[in-house]
């Protein structure tokens, strides 16, 4: 089992490892370009067969941004592939990260179906908090949010929130889901040494 990255910067802040994972053309890519503060590093190659009706490239090794959250904290974003033939790389980027994003296309069924092996892939590397973000989901009925939890095996204290990658804001509130989880864990491991989140 991976152990979380938190390393010290040279200025004193803090620095974490994030992954962003999910199904091929799930939007990972757009959701890292988004929010990154930096250009982001990306190893797209063109698509040669039958899914290249759904995009003309796709990531086939790592996606890399970076996003200042205050003079204190910088989160390093790592995008993997969606293919399974490039599952090799879901354990490497997966080495020390802090939590994870499992992206899912909303507008896509077969999306939530791919989603299930990737999560459980995930859950085998590593026990650290993730949020299942919804891309191109305008909101979030109690059905639809049902559906999705029963079909990746959720339990309660998954976030579950509906996302626009390709809206700032809304990927802002995602990561924040995720920080949120983070510090709820470490407030459930130790709770007599941290003060509870407001």
């Amino acid at each position: 089992m991976s152990t979380p990255t938190r390393n010290r910067r040279k200025h004193g802040g803090t620095a974490v490892k994030i992954v962003v994972t999910g199904p091929f053309s799930a939007g990972k890519t757009t959701l890292i370009r988004t929010i990154s503060e930096i250009t982001v590093l990306s190893t797209e190659k063109d698509i040669t067969d039958h899914t290249r009706s759904r995009k003309a490239e796709t990531t086939v090794a790592m996606d890399f941004g970076r996003i200042t959250i205050d003079r204190d904290l910088v989160l390093y974003l790592f995008g993997t592939p969606g293919q399974d033939r490039f599952d090799f790389m879901w354990e490497i980027l997966g080495e020390g990260m802090l939590g994870y994003i499992l992206l899912v296309d909303a507008d896509r069924p077969d999306s939530l179906e791919e989603a299930v092996g990737i999560l459980a892939a995930f859950r085998r590397m590593a026990r650290v908090p993730f949020v299942v973000a919804l891309n191109r989901a305008a909101g979030l009925d109690p059905a639809e949010e049902s559906r999705v939890r029963t079909a990746l095996e959720l339990g309660e204290e998954v976030p579950v929130v509906p996302c626009d990658a390709t809206d700032r804001e809304s990927v802002k509130s995602v990561l924040l889901a995720l920080l949120y989880s983070v510090v709820d864990q470490l407030d459930a491991a130790a709770p007599d040494s941290m003060p509870a989140r407001a």
